[in-house]
């Protein structure tokens, strides 16, 4: 059998580590030609347990078609670099997963250091709205698959881009940006069948998030939050795939909470 994303080409942002690797490989095993994208192609903080493998060589492994391009999410020429390289590699451009992003360090509002406000929604806004216009620039005036589509892009919110919490408003404004560009983007792009979706993880144990589970107390405090308990990677890389496919034929605009039921609090 084939899988639901036989020979699209995706390119993965942020696919070195946490939910943009295992997308990768979600990807490779539903026959997708996978590009990652990454500042570098080693993981970030602990590598997942059992594989001191990089992506890459996890794809390679996999029998994946794929190759890796690093790329600063932040500049806009490195991410039209990105897409043009892959399209000069494989022909064209289906899917667009804007997973890089990064954390946040808890301080209250009043401390809030501009520098750091600034290099957060540069991450995690500019970045995916640079991954949304230049993969959407390339899709509206491709040939259109079978079904009609010409792409699906997918955004890497938060449930705290469709909440707030305490002592992280730089992180929660990128991530409520995130769905607001997903929306008006969505807009944009429907008359070309160009898909563009959000997905808002809920906590999710990932390199990036270690510290928040340091502590005990903390993490099963946090724990409660969701009453299917703290996300994995791989559930989220699970939604990306549907998203990605036309299973999702009639889906775009939308945040899609991937939470464990966060947010049913």
């Amino acid at each position: 059998m084939t899988g639901r994303l036989q020979n699209k080409v995706a390119i993965i942002t942020g696919a070195s580590s946490g939910i943009g690797r295992q997308t990768a490989f979600a990807y490779a095993r539903e026959g997708a030609i996978v590009v990652c994208s990454d500042l570098r192609k080693e993981p970030r903080g602990v590598r997942p347990e059992g594989s001191e493998l990089t992506t890459t060589q996890e794809l390679e492994k996999l029998g994946a078609k794929h190759m890796f391009i690093q790329c600063d999410h932040t500049i806009s020429q490195q991410v039209e670099n990105l897409v043009k390289k892959t399209v000069a590699e494989y022909g064209r451009l289906d899917i667009m997963v804007n997973n890089a992003g990064m954390g946040n360090k808890p301080v209250p509002v009043w401390d809030v250091d501009e520098e750091y406000w600034d290099l957060t929604n540069a991450v995690n806004l500019k970045g995916v709205f640079l991954g949304v216009k230049y993969a959407a620039r390339q899709m509206k005036d491709q040939q259109p698959h079978e079904s009609g589509d010409r792409g699906w892009i997918i955004n890497l919110a938060s449930v705290l881009g469709l909440n707030g919490t305490l002592l992280v408003s730089p992180y929660v404004a990128s991530k409520h940006g995130v769905i607001g560009l997903t929306k008006s983007a969505a807009w944009d792009c429907a008359p070309h069948r160009i898909h563009v979706n959000a997905i808002c993880p809920g906590y999710t144990a990932t390199s990036m998030t270690n510290e928040l589970f340091e502590s005990e107390e903390h993490t099963a405090r946090l724990n409660r939050m969701h009453p299917f308990g703290l996300g994995k990677p791989e559930d989220l890389a699970k939604a990306a795939v549907f998203l990605a496919s036309e299973d999702a034929q009639w889906v775009t605009g939308v945040g899609l909470p991937v939470d464990g039921g966060y947010n049913a609090q």
